[in-house]
């Protein structure tokens, strides 16, 4: 065995896993090529967006940049994670740091900021938590992406429908249904040398009676990598047997005509091999814990007629943190919870010509909001808003908004949006944009001042970030198979809540500025290939010149996807280039070029679905800025890795 500053310990199991894979290939007979990607440009482009207003429009209606990802392209790629599947999007970055991941979206993602600024939900239930507002997107997402139907990515604020955390984004997962499903599904797979084993058993159907019923359950172990780790001040090793992860998700849904129900229940834990926020480097037993409860009932139907829509949703949430830490020779452990109930109404009308109208009233308290146990807190927040999609003529529609949300942190906030789109051809649309929201700071932020150590004293507010932008989208279509996009932005954000290694607590800091441009294209070819590329620059800077911690300067992407008829397979090949990024401590970390391959074969036997993947095709070694608040502040990434999964559907 090797041993490298930051590196990982070889194993001989991706190998074995790639050499089973080629003789699976090898040994079944071939078929015709599977055409499960093959959707045509126009039929991808008529996928439907429910995220960005609330309710069903075409993307090419939508006021943003919006993007869609399919069951297709998840499967196709073999993406295992929301966040690997988001960063396939242009000016979206990720960083891990062997606890959660962190999603960057146009050049700004703090070091460790728990994605508090992209608002993630499932079926549009609030995902980010009410203690640390945070959301959760690599394997601590709490809904097995097999159960993904599509994820919606729409950019920019979306405070004027949504309120709290979408600042730079909003995150829309849309789940299967029991039709979908159709019977039962088995999978399981193996990962090396993460040393990961994973399954998964649903069973959905759609009855005679109207009923549609999905149920599912998931695993997954791990025991990760033995990987050698440099803390500084002589503190060195490898962390044996401390990155395991352990996780189980439970979901299900029900619906019948304008009814739906649904319950998410997962339960996380994460080893931590990095002695995460200063504690003692190479002490086993170190671990996080996540747990979750998300359900909503839902009716979503007509009132006098079909031209008014009324939907009406009640909510629960729950939400566990846990964590061991131990600190000189005595253990510490963490227990944060969050509790959220609520409701929301939401009327609908297009009984006016020209107008399609939308009003709409969310309420949600918080009964639990804790840091930990001692320290018991709540707090309660409201929001009323209205929206009005506006024809003023056959090419040209306009989207007016506006949210006023109240809450207990720091009173009344209104977020404005308003839009222009004008379909100057039959092929081409220019969207221009602009919007702003708000974001008050969370429990962690505003309340305690953690200089006291162990008797936390209350702070005077943190004020809330306030976000401004400007966009501009043009849409064009080439040809039938061919479609290309710009969209060119500018943001400030005033008074972004950062931490004060001086002070010791969280403080609002100075206005970020930044502009940016995103190309992409998309065609596709009749014999089922498929290639989407894009290349996004974006610069961010503190309001005095200093550029931003975590922020790539260029993102560029590239997917292909291919039948290959000769094996009965399909190829997904995923290239993703970044460059520099800076740590914390201000040190460059080079950027880098990461290849990705997965095979799929859906037809050597009926019902079975075979893939294989390979990340970090190339072993490419490369780091990432975390946060500075442990003893690394930039951390070594996953080598190549090899997956192996099976899927049987009866």
């Amino acid at each position: 065995m090797t041993r490298r500053s930051g590196g990982w310990a070889p194993s001989a199991m991706p190998s074995r896993l790639l050499a089973l894979a080629l003789v699976l290939a090898a040994t079944f007979p071939a078929r015709a090529a599977t055409d499960m990607a093959a959707l045509s440009l126009e039929q991808l482009m008529e996928i439907t967006v429910v995220g960005a207003s609330k309710y069903q429009q075409k993307q090419s209606e939508v006021a943003a940049a919006v993007s869609v990802i399919t069951r297709e392209d998840i499967r196709t790629f073999g993406w295992r994670t929301l966040a690997e599947a988001l960063t396939s999007l242009p000016g979206v970055h990720s960083t891990y740091d062997r606890q959660y991941t962190y999603l960057g979206t146009r050049g700004l993602s703090q070091p460790g900021d728990l994605n508090v600024r992209v608002l993630v939900t499932i079926n549009g239930n609030r995902v980010n938590e009410a203690t640390y507002d945070s959301a959760t997107l690599g394997h601590e997402f709490p809904l097995d992406l097999d159960l993904i139907e599509r994820i919606e990515y729409v950019p920019g604020p979306g405070g004027a429908v949504y309120g709290q955390n979408a600042l730079f984004g909003v995150v829309n997962v849309v789940t299967r249904d029991g039709a979908g499903i159709d019977g039962a599904e088995l999978a399981a797979a193996v990962q090396d040398p993460q040393r990961l084993r994973q399954g998964r058993v649903s069973v959905g159907r759609r009855l005679d009676s109207g009923l549609d019923f999905l149920v599912s359950a998931s695993g997954l172990r791990a025991r990760g990598e033995n990987r050698f780790y440099d803390y500084g001040e002589g503190i060195a090793g490898v962390a044996t047997d401390m990155d395991g992860e352990r996780d189980e998700a439970f979901f299900t849904r029900m619906a019948k005509g304008p009814w739906s129900f649904e319950l998410i229940h997962s339960d996380r834990r994460k080893d931590d091999p990095t002695a995460a926020g200063g504690s003692r480097p190479l002490e086993p037993n170190q671990f996080i814990r996540d747990r979750y409860l998300l359900t909503q009932v839902q009716y979503q139907g007509p009132l006098a007629d079909a031209s008014l829509q009324l939907l009406a949703r009640l909510f629960l949430e729950e939400y566990r943190f846990d964590s061991d830490a131990k600190y000189d020779d005595w253990w510490y452990s963490y227990a944060g919870a969050s509790s959220s109930r609520g409701g929301e109404l939401r009327l609908l009308s297009t009984a006016r010509p020209a107008h399609k109208l939308m009003v709409g009233l969310e309420l949600q308290d918080n009964p639990r909001q804790e840091l930990d146990k001692e320290y018991p807190n709540s707090g309660w927040r409201a929001g009323v808003y209205a929206q009005d999609e506006w024809r003023l003529s056959e090419t040209l529609v306009a989207t007016l908004g506006l949210r006023t949300d109240r809450n207990s942190v720091n009173g009344t906030r209104s977020s404005p949006r308003a839009a222009l789109i004008w379909q100057a051809a039959p092929a081409s649309a220019l969207k221009l944009m602009a919007g702003r929201a708000h974001r008050a700071p969370n429990t962690s932020e505003r309340d305690w001042d953690f200089r006291a150590g162990e008797s936390p004293t209350l702070l005077p507010a943190v004020d809330s970030e306030v976000i401004d932008t400007r966009e501009l989208v043009v849409d064009h279509r080439v040809a039938p198979d061919l479609s290309v996009r710009g969209a060119l932005y500018q943001w400030s954000l005033k008074d972004l809540i950062v931490w004060d290694d001086e002070a010791w607590r969280f403080a609002s800091g100075l206005r970020v500025k930044a502009t940016g441009l995103e190309l992409s294209a998309d065609r596709t070819w009749g014999w089922g290939g498929r290639l989407r590329a894009s290349l996004s620059r974006q610069q961010a800077r503190f309001a005095r010149g200093e550029g931003l911690a975590n922020s790539p300067h260029w993102l560029g992407k590239l997917h292909f996807s291919a039948p290959l008829p000769a094996a009965g397979l399909r190829l997904g090949y995923e290239w993703q280039l970044e460059s520099a990024r800076r740590a914390a401590s201000g040190a460059r970390l080079p950027g880098q070029g990461l290849s990705n391959l997965h095979l799929t074969a859906d037809r050597w036997a009926p019902g079975l679905s075979v893939s294989l993947g390979i990340y970090n095709l190339f072993d490419k070694a490369y780091r990432q800025p975390i946060s500075a608040s442990g003893w690394i502040t930039e951390l070594p990434q996953d080598g190549r890795s090899v997956r192996l999964k099976m899927e049987l559907r009866f």
